[in-house]
């Protein structure tokens, strides 16, 4: 199968994705041991998602956190570059106002101001330019909408953290292999993980991109970092 690299080629990480599709969500919930779950309720409580309000979420995969933002009234829009991931979320039943669209994060197919919230979960470091991609989320986001990432952190001691870099690059791969044919896959994602940026300077990148009262919250010990942001009104 593709395995994409750290450079981070759209076409090999579209590839890579189309390929873990099936037995993505499964993947996911074993390697997180489950939090997965409450990391996505977490995203969904911030997003804090109204009756009537649009919602797009990035990196959407297979959309089962997209579905959490229906759950409330909300219409969403699922939207991901792999088209193999949107075809596995498309045959699932679709409760609410849910609508897979395929589309890059560095040129979406959407007009500007076209949303309330904008979120992407566990992908902006597989995107070539996260801070283009942050600019992108911005352009089509309206005056006061709310932005809201969840991604991959680093726990806080050194030590700790260099033995969690370890455990990705060692246990991920193999864990996926057993799993399905995708731990190539997954040493790309350990890879990705261990080289993104701590909250504060992810939070900078926010900033950068036209974003104001960015805040951040560690999840799981730091292993997953919450970001959120309003575009200013």
């Amino acid at each position: 199968m593709t395995r994409a690299r750290l450079d981070k080629r759209p076409a090999d990480v579209s590839a890579m994705f189309d390929a873990v599709a099936p037995r993505y969500d499964l993947l996911n919930d074993v390697l997180s041991l489950g939090q997965d779950h409450w990391w996505r309720r977490v995203v969904a409580r911030t997003v804090a998602a109204a009756p009537g309000e649009r919602i797009l979420d990035l990196a959407a995969g297979t959309g089962t956190s997209s579905r959490s933002f229906t759950a409330s009234g909300a219409s969403c829009v699922a939207c991901d570059f792999s088209l193999g991931m949107l075809q596995v979320g498309a045959r699932r039943p679709q409760p609410g106002a849910l609508r897979f669209v395929a589309g890059d994060a560095l040129r979406l197919p959407f007009r500007d101001e076209s949303f309330d919230a904008v979120t992407i979960s566990f992908g902006l470091r597989n995107v070539a330019d996260p801070k283009a991609a942050l600019q992108e989320m911005c352009r089509v986001t309206r005056p006061g909408g709310r932005l809201v990432i969840c991604e991959f952190g680093h726990l806080r001691s050194p030590r700790l953290d260099a033995f969690y870099g370890r455990y990705l690059a060692t246990m991920l791969p193999a864990v996926a292999r057993r799993l399905s044919s995708a731990g190539d896959a997954y040493e790309y994602l350990a890879e990705s993980i261990r080289d993104w940026p701590r909250e504060a300077e992810l939070g900078r990148w926010i900033s950068g991109a036209g974003w104001t009262a960015v805040r951040w919250r560690a999840l799981t010990f730091g292993v997953v970092a919450l970001h959120a942001a309003r575009r200013p009104t």
